[in-house]
């Protein structure tokens, strides 16, 4: 097997987060429940865009959080996800790779235009998310380029996109690529609301042996299980994967492999402002200690690391140097 070209590449959808602050009578006037997420169409997208205040934008979604996360940390990553040949689109490509990270999944027309998350964000800090998944529900089998799989050490996927079922082809054909390649597979639950819309196809893939690293937290974990019981529901899945990964916010983290476990407290942090993208970035400090050959606890470090970092500050991308702040664990 040859040696890897990236590090991690990971698959999930293609959002530009459109950011602007909002005041609470703005969210009463447009009926909105602040801190929610809610999904709506291409009409409503561009009805709320235009009533917004001054935004910022910035190329987004789950797992191209964890992209620029790895790249962040000087690691070699890439991203696979479908945008619209339109504006929106040319700007997450540029936004992204300007990150380090390689993206070169076409753009393609797939009759809706590039997906985007109107996020308003109030005085007291919540944010509150309008998406529109657009064209980032379409990516087929056909838009991988497979020997950008094969060149990958870590495969990373984001339940997020198991949901429709083009996307999901494409995460099921990416899987056979890298096994068949001898590389690692990494599978994020993403949310509890994915668990109880495919927890039978969740813990197919499972049983199966097609996931060699899962992310999950505290919740997820525990509704994959069915128990509301933290070691119960670890140890209904720590023999079924090679490493499974439980973030439990304030309370640390902890993985198992094999026989081992290792535990990690959160790094203390001087203020808690937006705890938005912080799963995202764990999972790209565990993922690249992980492909740089790293201890268990040495990953779940790195992984507590870049969150810490991303948490006290708005948005889900590192303000500060992370390679810094990790200093020899990503190296």
């Amino acid at each position: 097997m040859p040696d890897p070209r990236l590090d991690v590449l990971c698959i999930g959808n293609a959002i530009v987060d459109v950011i602007a602050n909002a005041g609470d009578d703005f969210l009463t006037k447009e009926g909105l429940v602040k801190g929610s997420m809610r999904l709506i169409d291409a009409e409503e997208a561009e009805r709320l865009y235009a009533h917004m205040g001054p935004a910022h934008q910035v190329s987004g979604g789950s797992a191209g959080n964890t992209a620029a996360g790895v790249a962040a940390l000087g690691g070699r990553a890439g991203f696979i996800g479908q945008v619209a040949p339109d504006q929106l689109g040319q700007f997450y490509r540029h936004d992204l790779t300007a990150t380090g990270v390689e993206f070169i999944t076409p753009a393609t027309n797939v009759g809706e235009p590039t997906a985007r998350s109107m996020i308003l964000v109030t005085p007291d800090g919540h944010r509150t998310m309008n998406t529109f998944l657009g064209a980032a529900q379409h990516l087929p089998p056909a838009a991988l380029d497979e020997a950008q799989i094969r060149d990958a050490a870590i495969l990373y996927l984001e339940g997020y996109l198991w949901d429709p079922e083009t996307p999901r082809s494409a995460m099921v054909r990416a899987i056979d690529v890298a096994r068949d390649a001898g590389r690692k597979v990494a599978f994020t639950l993403s949310d509890t609301f994915c668990v109880d819309r495919h927890r039978d196809g969740f813990t197919k893939l499972i049983e199966d042996g097609q996931i060699d690293i899962l992310f999950a937290n505290q919740a997820e974990i525990e509704a994959m299980a069915g128990v509301a019981h933290l070691d119960s529901a670890v140890g209904a899945f720590a023999d079924k994967v090679e490493t499974l990964v439980v973030t439990r916010s304030e309370d640390g983290a902890l993985a198992t492999r094999g026989g081992e476990r290792a535990e990690v407290p959160a790094q203390p942090i001087h203020e808690l402002v937006d705890t938005t993208g912080a799963g995202d970035l764990f999972a790209a400090g565990f993922l690249l200690g992980t492909a740089r050959g790293r201890s268990l606890e040495d990953c779940l470090r790195l992984g507590a690391i870049c969150a810490a970092e991303v948490i006290q500050h708005y948005g889900a991308r590192p303000e500060a140097n992370l390679r810094a702040l990790a200093g020899g664990l990503a190296a």
